[in-house]
């Protein structure tokens, strides 16, 4: 993908693989991730616990966790912030 061109799905969305399994994305990954949604969207779904909580490393910097964002894709509508945070202690 030497040319910029991202693997999108049929729906417009990205396909999962266009992000690492592993690492932090940045909001413009974020947002290709999952189809051009908005800041406002994606906070409500933090929010509302339905799509993966930002990590705040300084005061201009926020990143989401990649597997997270992986583990949304696979079941939008199922998943669950609060049982990725019992998985993780």
């Amino acid at each position: 993908m030497a040319s910029g061109a991202t693997n999108t799905q049929l729906d417009g969305g990205a396909h999962p693989a266009s992000i690492p399994l592993d690492g932090f994305s940045n909001w413009k990954s974020v947002q290709i991730f999952t189809g051009n949604r908005s800041r406002e969207w994606v906070r409500l779904q933090e929010k509302a616990g339905r799509f993966p909580r930002r990590v705040r490393l300084t005061q201009r910097t926020t990143l989401w966790p990649n597997r997270e964002l992986h583990r949304w894709a696979a079941d939008p509508i199922g998943y669950t912030a609060d049982a990725a945070d019992q998985q993780a202690a």
